[in-house]
């Protein structure tokens, strides 16, 4: 009988170890809108999994184009309620630059640019770096206003988001 527990045990922690884990893959594409930069702006953003989908908007009455940009991705990944292989689309080199390049040497310098000035939004990218932790994510640039049936999505969302800011 123990021989059968054994072996059991066994092919368990072999199916465990050969066998990945399998995380919802989950596509967001985001947008940040400004009327007036700084003015009334908001955030939009779209997202996709397995047939299912969602919208998350929102906005404030005096911000920038690129704090709604950077919310717009902080807010899509902190809907998600568990780890996530994602995709995210952005129209914002910022963004995608940011997050993907720029961020190391931040984080080396404490949160100071090349010429030692302290980098704008910084409170925004600690939170965005933190919530990318929790995932796998791809980051991919599609270019704005360009047709993209995703991107143009996420613009509406913005736009909807800055025009019902309070």
């Amino acid at each position: 009988m123990s021989d059968l527990n054994t072996n059991a045990e066994n092919e368990r922690e072999t199916m465990s170890e050969t066998l990945p884990i399998q995380r919802p893959r989950v596509t967001i594409y985001t947008d940040g809108a400004c009327k007036g930069n700084p003015g009334r702006g908001g955030w939009g953003a779209w997202l996709t999994t397995e047939g299912h989908e969602k919208e998350l908007f929102g906005g404030e009455l005096i911000t920038t184009n690129n704090r709604m940009e950077l919310t717009a991705v902080i807010e899509s990944l902190a809907s998600l309620k568990r780890t996530c292989t994602v995709v995210i689309y952005t129209d914002s080199q910022y963004v995608r630059k940011g997050i993907t390049e720029w961020i190391h040497g931040w984080k080396q310098r404490r949160w100071t640019t090349a010429d030692r000035k302290p980098v704008k939004n910084a409170e925004l990218w600690q939170r965005l770096d933190a919530l990318r932790a929790l995932h796998d994510v791809d980051w991919r640039w599609v270019k704005g206003h360009s047709g993209d049936p995703g991107n143009e999505r996420a613009d509406a969302l913005a736009n909807r988001g800055a025009a019902e800011a309070s």
